[in-house]
Protein backbone atom coordinates (compact mmCIF):
# COMPACT_ATOMS: atom_id res chain seq x y z
CA UNK A 1 0.00 0.00 0.00
CA UNK A 2 2.86 2.69 0.82
CA UNK A 3 4.32 1.69 -2.62
CA UNK A 4 1.57 2.36 -4.27
CA UNK A 5 0.40 5.50 -2.57
CA UNK A 6 4.38 7.03 -3.25
CA UNK A 7 3.63 6.21 -6.57
CA UNK A 8 0.75 7.45 -7.21
CA UNK A 9 2.15 11.26 -5.43
CA UNK A 10 4.82 10.76 -8.18
CA UNK A 11 2.76 10.85 -10.80
CA UNK A 12 0.37 13.36 -9.29
CA UNK A 13 3.19 15.81 -9.01
CA UNK A 14 4.43 14.98 -12.74
CA UNK A 15 0.69 15.70 -13.73
CA UNK A 16 0.43 19.01 -11.80
CA UNK A 17 3.82 20.00 -13.21
CA UNK A 18 2.35 19.07 -16.54
CA UNK A 19 -1.02 20.90 -15.70
CA UNK A 20 1.23 24.67 -14.77
CA UNK A 21 3.61 24.29 -17.80
CA UNK A 22 0.36 24.18 -20.13
CA UNK A 23 -1.52 26.88 -18.16
CA UNK A 24 1.65 28.80 -18.07
CA UNK A 25 2.51 28.41 -22.01
CA UNK A 26 -1.50 29.42 -22.99
CA UNK A 27 -1.55 32.55 -20.51
CA UNK A 28 1.93 33.25 -22.13
CA UNK A 29 0.66 33.49 -25.30
CA UNK A 30 -2.68 34.93 -24.71
CA UNK A 31 -3.48 38.20 -26.99
CA UNK A 32 -4.90 40.29 -23.87
CA UNK A 33 -1.72 42.02 -21.96
CA UNK A 34 -1.89 42.06 -18.34
CA UNK A 35 0.08 45.05 -18.22
CA UNK A 36 -2.44 47.21 -20.03
CA UNK A 37 -5.19 45.85 -17.13
CA UNK A 38 -2.64 47.49 -14.37
CA UNK A 39 -1.87 51.09 -16.06
CA UNK A 40 -5.22 51.56 -17.74
CA UNK A 41 -6.21 52.92 -21.01
CA UNK A 42 -4.49 56.75 -20.46
CA UNK A 43 -1.36 54.83 -19.52
CA UNK A 44 1.88 56.16 -21.44
CA UNK A 45 4.34 53.66 -23.56
CA UNK A 46 7.00 54.42 -21.14
CA UNK A 47 4.52 53.31 -18.23
CA UNK A 48 3.48 50.30 -19.59
CA UNK A 49 7.27 49.15 -20.36
CA UNK A 50 8.21 50.02 -16.87
CA UNK A 51 5.33 48.01 -15.34
CA UNK A 52 6.12 45.08 -17.84
CA UNK A 53 9.78 45.35 -16.45
CA UNK A 54 8.70 45.34 -12.53
CA UNK A 55 6.71 42.25 -12.78
CA UNK A 56 9.28 40.36 -15.35
CA UNK A 57 6.80 40.04 -18.18
CA UNK A 58 9.67 41.13 -20.60
CA UNK A 59 11.39 37.88 -19.93
CA UNK A 60 11.14 34.69 -22.11
CA UNK A 61 9.03 32.31 -21.46
CA UNK A 62 11.28 29.87 -20.02
CA UNK A 63 12.55 32.31 -17.25
CA UNK A 64 9.23 33.09 -16.49
CA UNK A 65 8.13 30.05 -15.83
CA UNK A 66 11.17 28.84 -14.22
CA UNK A 67 10.64 31.96 -11.85
CA UNK A 68 7.27 30.69 -10.93
CA UNK A 69 7.80 27.40 -10.76
CA UNK A 70 11.01 27.86 -7.83
CA UNK A 71 8.21 30.07 -5.91
CA UNK A 72 5.79 27.52 -6.34
CA UNK A 73 7.87 24.87 -4.74
CA UNK A 74 8.67 26.88 -1.58
CA UNK A 75 4.50 27.47 -1.44
CA UNK A 76 4.42 31.05 -2.90
CA UNK A 77 1.84 31.34 -5.56
CA UNK A 78 2.76 34.68 -6.52
CA UNK A 79 1.22 38.02 -6.18
CA UNK A 80 -2.17 39.49 -7.66
CA UNK A 81 -1.30 41.82 -9.90
CA UNK A 82 -4.27 43.90 -9.20
CA UNK A 83 -5.64 43.08 -5.67
CA UNK A 84 -2.06 43.47 -4.66
CA UNK A 85 -2.66 40.71 -2.29
CA UNK A 86 -0.76 37.38 -2.12
CA UNK A 87 -2.67 34.37 -4.20
CA UNK A 88 -2.54 32.32 -1.30
CA UNK A 89 -4.43 34.61 0.93
CA UNK A 90 -6.67 35.04 -1.51
CA UNK A 91 -7.58 31.57 -2.34
CA UNK A 92 -7.81 30.77 1.23
CA UNK A 93 -9.94 32.94 2.10
CA UNK A 94 -12.28 31.58 -0.66
CA UNK A 95 -11.43 28.05 0.13
CA UNK A 96 -13.54 27.03 3.39
CA UNK A 97 -17.04 28.41 1.16
CA UNK A 98 -15.59 25.81 -1.80
CA UNK A 99 -15.10 23.11 0.89
CA UNK A 100 -18.58 24.12 2.20
CA UNK A 101 -20.73 23.52 -1.65
CA UNK A 102 -18.89 20.68 -2.41
CA UNK A 103 -19.78 19.20 0.81
CA UNK A 104 -23.06 20.20 0.41
CA UNK A 105 -23.56 19.40 -3.82
CA UNK A 106 -21.70 15.70 -3.51
CA UNK A 107 -24.00 14.85 -0.34
CA UNK A 108 -27.56 15.87 -2.32
CA UNK A 109 -26.70 14.28 -5.94
CA UNK A 110 -25.27 11.25 -4.23
CA UNK A 111 -28.94 11.62 -1.77
CA UNK A 112 -31.19 12.01 -5.03
CA UNK A 113 -29.16 9.68 -7.30
CA UNK A 114 -28.64 7.02 -5.69
CA UNK A 115 -31.86 6.60 -4.42
CA UNK A 116 -33.96 7.49 -8.01
CA UNK A 117 -30.78 4.66 -9.16
CA UNK A 118 -31.64 1.86 -6.49
CA UNK A 119 -35.57 1.81 -6.85
CA UNK A 120 -35.58 2.32 -10.91
CA UNK A 121 -33.04 -0.63 -11.22
CA UNK A 122 -35.39 -2.34 -8.76
CA UNK A 123 -38.52 -1.49 -10.92
CA UNK A 124 -37.02 -2.28 -14.04
CA UNK A 125 -39.31 -1.71 -17.17
CA UNK A 126 -41.89 -0.33 -14.72
CA UNK A 127 -43.76 3.70 -14.80
CA UNK A 128 -41.53 4.17 -12.08
CA UNK A 129 -38.58 3.25 -14.07
CA UNK A 130 -39.31 4.70 -16.42
CA UNK A 131 -40.70 8.10 -14.55
CA UNK A 132 -37.18 8.38 -12.74
CA UNK A 133 -35.26 8.04 -15.91
CA UNK A 134 -36.92 10.81 -17.79
CA UNK A 135 -36.26 12.74 -14.35
CA UNK A 136 -32.77 12.00 -14.49
CA UNK A 137 -32.58 13.72 -17.88
CA UNK A 138 -34.57 16.65 -17.16
CA UNK A 139 -31.55 17.08 -14.92
CA UNK A 140 -28.88 16.03 -16.60
CA UNK A 141 -30.22 18.69 -19.71
CA UNK A 142 -31.35 21.68 -17.61
CA UNK A 143 -29.05 24.82 -17.22
CA UNK A 144 -27.50 25.36 -13.84
CA UNK A 145 -29.01 29.03 -14.21
CA UNK A 146 -32.56 28.03 -14.83
CA UNK A 147 -32.61 25.49 -12.30
CA UNK A 148 -30.80 28.18 -9.95
CA UNK A 149 -33.24 30.58 -10.11
CA UNK A 150 -36.50 28.32 -10.42
CA UNK A 151 -35.10 27.45 -6.83
CA UNK A 152 -34.84 30.90 -5.85
CA UNK A 153 -38.52 32.26 -7.19
CA UNK A 154 -40.30 29.13 -5.39
CA UNK A 155 -37.88 29.10 -2.09
CA UNK A 156 -36.87 32.34 -1.41
CA UNK A 157 -39.30 34.51 -2.61
CA UNK A 158 -42.31 32.90 -2.94
CA UNK A 159 -42.19 30.74 -0.14
CA UNK A 160 -39.92 32.53 1.80
CA UNK A 161 -37.79 29.43 3.42
CA UNK A 162 -34.40 30.38 2.72
CA UNK A 163 -32.60 33.55 1.59
CA UNK A 164 -32.24 34.64 -1.92
CA UNK A 165 -28.39 34.53 -1.75
CA UNK A 166 -25.20 35.44 0.20
CA UNK A 167 -23.13 32.62 2.67
CA UNK A 168 -22.55 32.35 6.37
CA UNK A 169 -25.61 30.23 7.85
CA UNK A 170 -26.69 26.65 6.75
CA UNK A 171 -29.64 27.71 5.14
CA UNK A 172 -27.71 29.63 2.44
CA UNK A 173 -26.28 26.45 1.54
CA UNK A 174 -29.37 24.39 1.09
CA UNK A 175 -30.28 25.81 -2.36
CA UNK A 176 -27.00 25.87 -4.27
CA UNK A 177 -26.22 22.27 -2.70
CA UNK A 178 -29.84 21.64 -4.13
CA UNK A 179 -29.24 23.18 -7.33
CA UNK A 180 -25.83 20.91 -8.00
CA UNK A 181 -27.42 18.45 -6.84
CA UNK A 182 -30.36 17.91 -9.05
CA UNK A 183 -28.00 18.41 -12.01
CA UNK A 184 -25.51 15.71 -11.04
CA UNK A 185 -28.16 13.41 -9.67
CA UNK A 186 -29.35 12.65 -13.34
CA UNK A 187 -25.88 11.31 -13.80
CA UNK A 188 -25.31 9.50 -10.52
CA UNK A 189 -28.82 7.93 -10.88
CA UNK A 190 -28.73 6.70 -14.57
CA UNK A 191 -24.89 5.26 -13.91
CA UNK A 192 -26.30 3.77 -10.32
CA UNK A 193 -29.66 2.22 -12.44
CA UNK A 194 -27.29 -0.06 -14.88
CA UNK A 195 -24.63 -0.89 -12.74
CA UNK A 196 -27.30 -2.54 -10.05
CA UNK A 197 -29.34 -3.99 -13.08
CA UNK A 198 -26.37 -5.67 -14.16
CA UNK A 199 -25.43 -6.69 -10.68
CA UNK A 200 -28.73 -8.25 -9.74
CA UNK A 201 -27.96 -10.28 -12.88
CA UNK A 202 -25.25 -11.85 -11.66
CA UNK A 203 -25.30 -15.57 -10.21
CA UNK A 204 -24.42 -14.96 -6.64
CA UNK A 205 -27.33 -13.31 -6.46
CA UNK A 206 -29.52 -15.22 -7.37
CA UNK A 207 -27.79 -18.07 -5.25
CA UNK A 208 -28.70 -15.54 -2.48
CA UNK A 209 -32.33 -15.59 -3.13
CA UNK A 210 -32.38 -19.13 -3.54
CA UNK A 211 -30.93 -19.49 0.05
CA UNK A 212 -33.72 -17.76 1.01
CA UNK A 213 -31.40 -14.47 2.50
CA UNK A 214 -33.92 -11.17 2.82
CA UNK A 215 -34.82 -9.05 -0.24
CA UNK A 216 -33.08 -6.37 2.17
CA UNK A 217 -29.99 -8.81 3.07
CA UNK A 218 -29.06 -9.03 -0.31
CA UNK A 219 -29.95 -5.44 -1.53
CA UNK A 220 -27.40 -3.83 1.12
CA UNK A 221 -24.65 -7.12 1.72
CA UNK A 222 -24.60 -7.95 -1.84
CA UNK A 223 -26.00 -5.83 -4.46
CA UNK A 224 -25.23 -2.25 -2.99
CA UNK A 225 -21.62 -3.16 -2.58
CA UNK A 226 -20.96 -3.72 -5.94
CA UNK A 227 -22.65 -1.57 -7.89
CA UNK A 228 -21.79 1.47 -6.01
CA UNK A 229 -18.10 0.97 -7.07
CA UNK A 230 -18.26 3.41 -10.10
CA UNK A 231 -19.84 5.81 -8.20
CA UNK A 232 -16.91 6.21 -6.34
CA UNK A 233 -14.74 7.01 -9.29
CA UNK A 234 -17.68 9.53 -9.94
CA UNK A 235 -17.20 11.33 -6.83
CA UNK A 236 -13.43 11.78 -7.20
CA UNK A 237 -14.05 13.69 -10.40
CA UNK A 238 -16.81 15.78 -8.88
CA UNK A 239 -14.53 16.83 -5.61
CA UNK A 240 -12.13 18.64 -8.40
CA UNK A 241 -14.89 20.19 -10.15
CA UNK A 242 -16.55 21.57 -7.46
CA UNK A 243 -13.33 22.69 -6.17
CA UNK A 244 -12.92 24.63 -9.46
CA UNK A 245 -16.04 26.12 -8.85
CA UNK A 246 -18.98 26.55 -10.47
CA UNK A 247 -19.13 30.09 -11.63
CA UNK A 248 -22.72 29.84 -12.95
CA UNK A 249 -24.19 28.73 -9.48
CA UNK A 250 -22.12 31.10 -7.71
CA UNK A 251 -23.06 34.07 -9.29
CA UNK A 252 -26.55 33.40 -9.13
CA UNK A 253 -26.46 33.04 -5.56
CA UNK A 254 -23.61 35.26 -4.61
CA UNK A 255 -21.46 32.76 -3.16
CA UNK A 256 -18.17 33.59 -2.71
CA UNK A 257 -15.93 30.51 -3.70
CA UNK A 258 -12.78 30.16 -5.75
CA UNK A 259 -15.17 30.23 -9.06
CA UNK A 260 -15.85 33.49 -8.79
CA UNK A 261 -12.52 34.60 -7.75
CA UNK A 262 -11.18 32.81 -10.98
CA UNK A 263 -13.65 34.72 -13.18
CA UNK A 264 -13.09 37.81 -12.26
CA UNK A 265 -8.93 36.89 -12.62
CA UNK A 266 -10.13 35.77 -16.47
CA UNK A 267 -11.91 38.83 -16.89
CA UNK A 268 -9.37 41.20 -15.74
CA UNK A 269 -5.99 38.85 -17.34
CA UNK A 270 -4.60 38.38 -13.65
CA UNK A 271 -2.63 35.66 -14.01
CA UNK A 272 -1.39 34.47 -10.67
CA UNK A 273 -4.77 34.11 -9.65
CA UNK A 274 -5.56 32.26 -12.79
CA UNK A 275 -2.82 30.10 -12.07
CA UNK A 276 -3.54 29.83 -8.44
CA UNK A 277 -6.88 28.46 -8.61
CA UNK A 278 -6.30 26.13 -11.75
CA UNK A 279 -3.03 24.02 -9.52
CA UNK A 280 -5.51 24.23 -7.02
CA UNK A 281 -8.33 22.65 -8.80
CA UNK A 282 -6.39 20.11 -10.58
CA UNK A 283 -4.97 19.19 -6.69
CA UNK A 284 -8.39 18.35 -5.98
CA UNK A 285 -8.97 16.26 -8.68
CA UNK A 286 -5.83 14.58 -8.19
CA UNK A 287 -6.72 13.61 -4.32
CA UNK A 288 -10.10 12.98 -5.24
CA UNK A 289 -9.07 10.32 -7.62
CA UNK A 290 -6.54 8.61 -5.09
CA UNK A 291 -8.74 8.72 -2.26
CA UNK A 292 -11.61 7.06 -4.74
CA UNK A 293 -9.07 4.40 -5.42
CA UNK A 294 -7.57 3.92 -1.80
CA UNK A 295 -11.80 3.19 -0.53
CA UNK A 296 -12.61 1.07 -3.28
CA UNK A 297 -10.71 -1.85 -1.91
CA UNK A 298 -12.67 -1.47 1.32
CA UNK A 299 -16.00 -1.33 -0.16
CA UNK A 300 -14.97 -4.84 -2.18
CA UNK A 301 -11.92 -6.67 -0.85
CA UNK A 302 -11.42 -8.41 -4.15
CA UNK A 303 -9.65 -5.00 -5.72
CA UNK A 304 -6.12 -5.08 -5.03
CA UNK A 305 -3.89 -2.09 -5.39
CA UNK A 306 -0.52 -2.28 -6.26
Amino acid sequence: MAAYILRRLVQSALILLGVSFITFFLLYVLPADPVRQIAGRSATAQTVENIRQQLGLDQPFLVQYWRYLSGLVQGDFGRSYLQKSEVSVLIAARLPASLLLMAGAIFCELVLGLTMGIIAALRRGTAIDQSLMIASFVGVSAPQFVVGLLLLYVFAVQLGWFPIGGYGTLAHLVLPSATLGILGAGWYSRMMRSSMVEVLRQDYIRTARAKGLARRRILLRHALPNAILPIIAMIGIDIGIFMGGIVVVESVFGWPGIGQLAWQAIQRVDIPIIMGVTLVSACAIVLGNLLADLVTPFIDPRIKVR
